[in-house]
């Protein structure tokens, strides 16, 4: 984060002294001294992009979008290249918290993105064809790594259903950092695909879609399935947390892991924290392991279907199907 190369003369002393203090407070969460150290920096060396861009990625930090992006046009003013610079991407992330969509275009363009459109285009830059990722929800609580569709390059949309310690819903759109801390491996046809692991910075869009926690009965993996399908053929979604959810600690999140998400059987994973076997977002079950029918599943629907969907479920087999304590719980 702090660049000292790209300029034709080395910054004072002073500067760099305040810049490294700065960073060090930073760390340690006192944004308001490090604003402070980094103001001063900037009115020591003011034609530096450094100095702009530094206090750019504090009141990022911060979530002060308006600062953020103050600073972060101050910094590309002084750029003498733009081609792949970070100070567009943080241009980029602020003008999206704002909505500011000629600003955001123009950044990712700036950056290097192909982006539909001219830069003065009103709209949001839609269609970038970016694919899956996975972003870190709560990366500083109780943090949850979940999979989603990633709209443009600073916001993702959850396709799972998060845990409700994480206070996220399925269908919300989390605005995300820029540099991936961590990677996600997936089975797919010939070999296996590697996604990044995005962290989240703060929800952009809320979801009205509430969170069910329930407890099914399911004889096969077939009926578990069949839930699912169910739910995702309604128009919401269905997950079998007995078996999608796994403990890991931080350093196993942050790194490269195994994911049995595409076209793969999963495989026992030494990293895995949780207990094999065992109902419940604790219990994660790998191949090989025997199936239990009692499941805890979460269901992202709204309160005058999920019932009825469930209802459905068990009618059309009775015999290996059932469900109980159906709870909303985010």
């Amino acid at each position: 984060m702090r660049i000292f190369g790209r300029v034709r003369q080395r910054p004072s002393t002073d500067w760099r002294l305040a810049t490294n203090r700065a960073f060090t407070l930073i760390d340690d969460g006192r944004y308001e001294d490090a604003d402070a150290l980094l103001t001063r920096a900037a009115d020591l060396e003011p034609w530096l992009s450094e100095s702009w861009f530094n206090l750019a990625l504090l009141h990022k930090f911060r979530h002060d979008w308006e600062q953020a992006r103050s600073a972060g046009l101050r910094a590309v003013a002084l750029l003498e290249k733009d081609a792949g610079a970070p100070d567009w991407w943080n241009v980029g992330i602020a003008a999206t918290a704002l909505q500011d969509w000629p600003l955001a275009r123009r950044a990712w363009q700036a950056y290097g993105l192909p982006v539909a459109g001219a830069p003065s285009v009103a709209d949001e830059p839609l269609g970038m064809e970016l694919g899956g990722a996975a972003v870190r929800l709560s990366p500083e609580g109780e943090a949850e790594v979940v999979w989603g569709r990633r709209l443009d390059p600073a916001r993702i949309e959850v396709r799972n259903i998060p845990l409700p310690s994480s206070g996220r819903r399925w269908g919300e759109v989390v605005l995300h950092d820029g540099a991936p801390r961590g990677e996600r491996t997936t089975a797919v046809a010939g070999g296996s695909a590697v996604f990044p692991v995005f962290d989240e910075i703060e929800l952009w869009a809320p979801s009205a879609v509430p969170t069910w926690v329930v407890l099914i009965e399911a004889a096969t993996e077939e009926d578990r399935d069949a839930l699912e399908r169910l739910a995702a053929e309604a128009g919401y979604a269905a997950e079998d947390w007995s078996s999608s959810v796994r403990l890991l600690c931080r350093s196993c999140s942050e790194s490269r892991m195994p994911s049995e998400e595409g076209d793969g059987l999963a495989q026992h994973d030494p990293h895995d924290h949780s207990v094999p076997g065992r109902p419940g977002p604790l219990g994660h079950t790998g191949a090989g392991a025997l199936w239990s029918p009692e499941r805890e599943c979460g269901i992202a629907a709204p309160s005058g279907l999920v019932r009825g969907l469930l209802d459905g479920w068990v009618a059309d087999r009775p015999d290996a199907r059932e469900w109980r304590d159906l709870e909303e719980v985010c």
